[in-house]
C-alpha cells in the first residue's frame, strides 16, 4: 500500500469521530433552540435541587454563532474526509495529500474566524477566536494528519462545553 493511501486513510479515519461528536451536539442545540431549554451537558452531575438561574445574561446570538461555528465544524471535517478518500483514487504523494489538508484547514479557521467577528458575547468570541487559531495552527503543522489526531478531535467538545448560551 502506497504512502498516500495510508496518509489519506488516517485523516479520514481522524476526521470521523469529530464529524460524528459534532453532528450529535449540533442535535441538543437545535432542540434547544426549538424548545427554549438548555442543551444537556454531557458532563453535568445529575443533581436533585435545581440550581439557582444565572444572574449574568448572555448575548443574544450566541445560540446562533454556536450552532454555525458547529456547522462550519462539521462541513470542513466532512470536506476533508471527502478529499482524502479522494486522494487516494487519484494517487496523490503523501505531501500532496499533507497540502490539501492544510489548505482545508485553513479555509476552516479562516470561516470559523469569521463568526468570532460575529459574537456579540466576549467570552464566547473569543473561546471562537480561539478555536480558530487552533485550526489555523493545523494548517501550519508539518504534519497535519498527526495534528488532527491529537488536536482537531479535541476541539468539538471544547465546544460543547463552552459555547452555549
Amino acid at each position: 500500500m502506497s504512502r498516500s493511501v495510508v496518509y489519506a486513510r488516517r485523516a479520514a479515519a481522524t476526521v470521523a469521530p469529530g464529524v460524528l461528536a459534532v453532528g450529535c451536539q449540533d442535535s441538543a442545540r437545535e432542540e434547544a433552540a426549538r424548545t427554549g431549554a438548555a442543551p444537556p451537558s454531557p458532563t453535568a452531575p445529575a443533581s436533585a435541587a435545581p440550581s439557582p438561574s444565572p444572574v449574568a445574561t448572555t448575548a443574544a446570538n450566541t445560540v446562533e454563532v454556536c450552532r454555525e461555528v458547529d456547522q462550519l465544524i462539521l462541513a470542513g471535517s466532512r470536506r476533508i474526509a471527502t478529499d482524502s478518500a479522494a486522494s487516494v483514487t487519484r494517487d496523490l504523494t503523501g505531501e500532496q495529500v499533507a497540502d490539501q489538508l492544510r489548505r482545508n484547514l485553513a479555509e476552516l479557521a479562516d470561516d470559523v474566524r469569521g463568526q468570532a467577528r460575529r459574537a456579540a458575547d466576549p467570552d464566547i468570541r473569543a473561546l471562537i477566536q480561539e478555536t480558530a487559531d487552533r485550526i489555523d495552527a493545523g494548517s501550519r503543522a508539518s504534519r497535519p494528519a498527526t495534528w488532527m489526531d491529537s488536536t482537531f478531535t479535541g476541539i468539538p467538545p471544547k465546544l460543547t462545553r463552552e459555547c452555549r448560551a
